[in-house]
């Protein structure tokens, strides 16, 4: 039996995609793999990568977020901007601006060198879309994935997580239940 088909014949799909053909999870890692991948590519020279251009393209927006505001939006931990902050801000792509209502909180702002090169980022991200998505036969098949995806995105934002209650500091000693910042042990 050859792996090679001939014309007009369908070559058969490998066994493992067949059985896991409708496993949300496998689809939406295989779909990410991919992107991450082409993402990866076309940001490989811009510091922090694919989260380098997120920063980037949220800071190049004309309402600046704080260093606070952006790490949470972006999901990224508070130390990790840190640092990335500083690479973008070495590269000469942002500036952090002192925020007028809070001293202690920074407003982070793109450059024109950071405005400029996101316009280029933003061709190799639509290029690298463009290969990610070629499964889809049209565009419309594309807008409609691309909504759809928005909005699941939107509601997984949105959905609590119960692991995540920001007053929550942790389980109550020797009762399993959680206490609350501010909230006395009972007892």
């Amino acid at each position: 039996m050859s792996a090679v088909s001939r014309p007009g014949e369908q070559q058969a799909e490998p066994a493992c995609r067949a059985a896991l053909s409708d496993d949300l999870g496998w689809a939406l890692g295989a779909v990410f793999r991919s992107y991450a991948k082409a993402a990866n590519a076309a940001f490989g020279d811009v510091p922090g990568g694919a989260r380098g251009y997120q920063v980037l393209r949220a800071s190049a927006r004309s309402d600046p977020r704080s260093q606070l505001e952006l790490a949470s939006h972006l999901g990224v931990d508070r130390t990790v901007m840190t640092y990335l902050l500083d690479d973008l801000e070495g590269a000469g792509l942002i500036r952090r601006h002192p925020d007028p209502a809070d001293r202690r909180a920074r407003r982070i702002v793109a450059t024109t060198a950071g405005r400029d090169l996101l316009g280029d980022l933003s061709r190799r991200l639509s290029a690298a879309e463009d290969r990610v998505l070629a499964g889809l036969d049209s565009q419309e098949d594309r807008r409609v994935f691309r909504s759809l995806l928005r909005r699941l995105a939107t509601h997984a934002g949105d959905v609590p997580d119960p692991g995540r209650d920001a007053c929550t500091i942790g389980p109550q000693a020797g009762s399993g239940r959680a206490v609350r910042a501010g909230q006395a042990p009972a007892g």
